[in-house]
């Protein structure tokens, strides 16, 4: 059984995962978890939580021009440097606990991996953006390539640019996202995410909760 959430310091976590593992699900369930335990929680996503985010992310997921690769990199760069700056940074100074849809590791797994990046350059980029803000823990939701995809088909929403690529390119970004998590296994937590929700919900919790 999870633990109750205490403390009351700002704290930093980022839910990653390819497209169809669930990220949206486990932000909701640990939102109200968190808030059922007296916790203030900013729940926000990369790219779009903030105005210039939304717009930079029409351009990125839903524009049909076609984008190069490193231009597409440095355009979730520029969200997030904006993002940091203006929520993410004053909400944790404020004690809250900011529960995030991606973050830099998304730039490292889909720019790095799946188009062919160098993925420590990616990251630095990130991390200058940021001024070298790291979460306090990182969900990996890891869930196979193909299962993903059947899960956004059985959504019946259409595919933003993202989730139109082919298994290749999510299969390419799932070990990408793995590599990054057997790099600091003190920050990644990696579930299942092909179990039911409620399951990965409780592993999610009893994480948090050591944390907190």
């Amino acid at each position: 059984m999870a633990g109750e959430a205490k403390g009351t310091g700002g704290l930093f976590i980022t839910l990653e995962g390819g497209d169809g593992a669930g990220k949206t699900t486990q932000a909701e369930l640990l939102q109200e978890w968190l808030e059922e335990h007296g916790r203030t929680v900013l729940r926000t996503r990369e790219p779009g939580g903030t105005p210039l985010g939304v717009a930079i992310r029409r351009l990125l997921l839903h524009d049909e021009a076609a984008i190069a690769p490193r231009a597409e990199a440095l355009l979730y760069a520029a969200d997030r440097a904006h993002h940091v700056a203006t929520v993410v940074r004053p909400a944790l100074a404020r004690g809250e606990v900011v529960l995030q849809d991606r973050y830099l590791d998304s730039s490292v797994a889909y720019q790095g991996a799946g188009r062919v990046l160098d993925p420590q350059e990616i990251r630095e980029l990130s991390l200058w953006a940021t001024d070298g803000l790291l979460p306090d823990l990182t969900i990996l939701l890891d869930l196979a390539a193909g299962a993903a995809r059947a899960r956004r088909e059985a959504s019946r929403a259409a595919p933003d640019r993202m989730e139109a690529e082919a298994d290749a390119f999510h299969e390419r970004v799932r070990e990408g996202y793995l590599a990054l998590a057997r790099a600091e296994p003190s920050r990644f937590l990696v579930v299942d995410a092909a179990q039911p929700a409620r399951t990965v919900s409780a592993l999610i919790r009893d994480e948090v909760a050591a944390r907190l």
